[in-house]
């Protein structure tokens, strides 16, 4: 069984994810799901959660993507459905309608492509489809969240009433109003409403004069509201409907709550489903940030990432448009650990945690920043080892939590352990901690656990020098800018840099002279060539980039000119055949001029039919005659010649029909002016009346139109006939 601690997550930033990984998700239940995310906690579930993943990416790609899993949390309704006799609120049913109603299509549209997405369908099977609890809802409660007036009888008859009551309360009241605007007993006003009842705005004057019940008056006193005596009875009849209203509504909505006490666990489960498929939604749009995939997974115990990117880095990174570095990675059998070591600042804990949260988002059932090729398997411990760890309620050092961790790692470890240790060793005695350091990586070793440490420990370096299973790493500094390279180097440790950093951050070349008098001069003298090797070892890397490049141009330039010399071959092959061809035809043309010239003067055509078929005879004994099958080969090639001709022909038409459309759009864009003549009949655009034109007088047309004329602009006229 997978068990992988809450520090680890928290050492690799895990809970950042999740929280960033939240925002995407639409719905409250999905959000909780996505902040509590945790790796699973077998092999078997992780396979399942990634290919869902991986199924609803595809899903993208098709005609018909999935439906909307949108919904409103149910639990307040769940409550009241667990208490016997109670009765929910409407609100609550118009939830549970829209959770059944989406819960239904995603079970139909899964059923129906469950070959698309295997997986996906599978998280859909232990949930019962019915249309049972739509079916009762939607025939109690309209589209608007209403309750339906012919929900039962007994209701369509009640609201029959009030309808019927609401009627007469209009008619009474405008007839009072009328009445009383006849005697000028109404204040301008004339009416307005007071605790939802219609009033007549009466001049305190005429307050007694008017019959009813007076609701109130205004703040002067000048007018006082009263219900007219003619409304009153309509308006208890009213009063009456809408309380029987109320108490059949709250039988209906009782009814309706006892239906759906039975399908408790059923919306549950829809609940459940939705809020899952949000959270796949959500890992799908968060790996957007980052061009997350799902790399291959293997069965072998190893690690190959390739282009492997930090995702929190990468995505700030993306963000503010800065370079984010990608790191290859690998752990194997032959390749147990690597031990990363070179100044601070240079990327290896960024390294460190790379691997370790990838690997916890892919065992999540997330996609990863990495390339394609990239392989990895799941681990069923990830241990991890990152920071300052000082504990001040448990009082315990930096070193001393660090021991306590240790021990721990040394129990649990096993061959399906990942490791991933910062500062390897550091918080004690350099010497005897590294010691200790080196003990404790024996037996990692000896436990086939895989893992990563950085370290500055010279004997850790020396250590991995001498194991072939534990690699030595560095990453990438350049000796002379004493500036990081952020690239992960194999097979080589890596130099501290310490002097060197030192100086470039101004501390006097004289204490640093002093302080290197104070250092074993074995040990100056290691770190010295170590710093040698990485100066040498990058004069070689970017003379073997050079190389490759020029190589790769050369290669190139050497294709270009094969493919060039190969076509200037066949083009003197085909114009050699031309040649011989053009030469032959020219000398059989030859024979037959002279043949007609004999014929010409002898007119035998005895003698003329004998010197044409000897001339044909000839030139028959030189022909090679071909079997069936090569003369089928002869027509496919001048076939391929022919549809190459016109290939290039229909380029040169398509070329032309575009110059000509391009001309004609032109010409188009260019408005013409018809060339008006005396005697032609017009008109003014978007006018009726027709005129001919008399004369053009300094640049103007005169137009007649019989009982007057006008002088306008030839642009502002329109040819209607031309004359004679």
């Amino acid at each position: 069984m997978i068990n992988i601690s809450e520090k680890s997550l928290i050492d690799l930033e895990f809970p950042t994810i999740c929280g960033q990984l939240s925002t995407y998700c639409i719905t409250e239940k999905g959000q909780q799901k996505a902040l509590d995310l945790k790796p699973y906690t077998s092999y078997k579930s992780i396979y399942f959660h990634l290919n869902q993943t991986e199924e609803y990416k595809s899903s993208g790609l098709q005609e018909k993507p999935i439906p909307n899993h949108g919904f409103e949390s149910v639990d307040e309704a769940l409550k009241f459905l667990n208490i016997e006799g109670s009765v929910m609120e409407l609100s609550g049913f118009r939830k549970i309608l829209n959770l059944s109603e989406t819960t239904n299509i995603h079970l139909k549209y899964f059923q129906k492509y469950k070959e698309l997405y295997p997986n996906l369908f599978r998280s859909t099977q232990p949930i019962e489809y019915t249309t049972d609890i739509v079916d009762e809802i939607r025939r109690v409660i309209d589209k608007f969240g209403d309750i339906k007036n012919d929900a039962t009888p007994e209701l369509f008859r009640i609201r029959k009433t009030i309808n019927i009551a609401k009627g007469k309360i209009n008619s009474s009241f405008s007839k009072a109003l009328s009445k009383y605007i006849s005697y000028g007993y109404l204040d301008d006003i004339k009416e307005s409403i007071v605790d939802n009842v219609r009033v007549l705005a009466v001049t305190a004057t005429h307050k007694r004069k008017v019959k009813g019940a007076m609701l109130g008056s205004s703040k002067s006193g000048n007018i006082v509201y009263i219900q007219p005596e003619e409304t009153q009875n309509s308006e208890r009849e009213l009063d009456e409907a809408e309380y029987e209203e109320k108490e059949e509504v709250n039988k209906i909505l009782k009814a309706l709550t006892n239906f759906l006490r039975p399908y408790i666990d059923l919306l549950k489960q829809y609940q459940n489903y939705l809020s899952e498929i949000d959270l796949v939604s959500a890992k799908v749009k968060y790996a957007e940030l980052y061009e997350g995939l799902l790399p291959k997974i293997t069965t072998d115990k190893e690690i190959f990432l390739k282009d492997a990117y930090h995702p929190l880095l990468l995505i700030n990174h993306n963000k503010t448009g800065e370079k984010t570095y990608a790191q290859d990675i690998t752990l194997n059998d032959s390749q147990q650990i690597i031990v990363i070591s070179g100044p601070n600042a240079g990327g290896k804990s960024i390294t460190l945690k790379t691997i370790g949260l990838v690997q916890i988002m892919l065992q999540s059932g997330m996609l990863i920043p990495v390339h394609e090729y990239s392989r990895i398997c799941f681990f069923d411990k990830i241990l991890t080892d990152i920071g300052d760890n000082q504990s001040i309620e448990n009082h315990l050092s930096t070193y001393s939590y660090r021991l306590k961790n240790m021990r721990n790692f040394l129990k649990v470890c096993d061959d399906k352990t990942l490791f991933l240790i910062d500062e390897f060793g550091t918080g004690s005695d350099p010497e005897l901690g590294g010691a200790l350091a080196e003990t404790f990586l024996e037996v990692f070793h000896e436990k086939k656990a895989y893992g990563i440490i950085t370290t500055h420990y010279a004997n850790l370096k020396m250590m991995a020098d001498e194991n072939p299973e534990i690699v030595n790493a560095n990453m990438a500094f350049d000796s002379y800018t004493m500036e990081p390279l952020f690239e992960l180097k194999l097979g080589e440790a890596g130099s501290s840099f310490t002097f060197e950093v030192a100086q470039k951050n101004g501390i006097p070349f004289s204490l640093i002279n002093r302080a290197k008098k104070k250092v074993e001069r074995g040990k100056i003298r290691f770190d010295k060539s170590i710093a040698k090797l990485q100066m040498e070892r990058s004069k070689l890397a970017k003379i073997n980039s050079e190389l490759k490049s020029k190589t790769s141009e050369t290669q190139k330039e050497q294709e270009k000119l094969d493919e060039t010399n190969s076509k200037i071959q066949l083009k003197l092959e085909s114009y050699q055949e031309l040649y011989d061809s053009n030469q032959r035809m020219i000398g059989i043309g030859e024979k037959m001029d002279k043949i007609g010239l004999q014929y010409f003067n002898n007119k035998d055509k005895k003698l003329l039919y004998s010197n044409i078929l000897k001339v044909v005879e000839k030139e028959n004994s030189k022909r090679i005659k071909q079997t069936q099958k090569d003369e089928k080969i002869q027509k496919q090639k001048k076939h391929k010649v022919k549809e190459e001709a016109q290939e290039k022909v229909e380029k040169i038409r398509q070329k032309k029909r575009k110059e000509k459309t391009k001309e004609e759009e032109e010409a188009s864009k260019t408005p013409t002016k018809p060339n008006f003549k005396k005697g032609d009949s017009v008109r003014l655009q978007n006018g009726r009346a027709v005129g001919t034109i008399d004369k053009f007088d300094k640049g103007k047309v005169v137009v007649n139109y019989g009982m007057f004329t006008t002088s306008v602009s030839d642009d502002q006229l329109e040819l209607v006939k031309r004359a004679k």
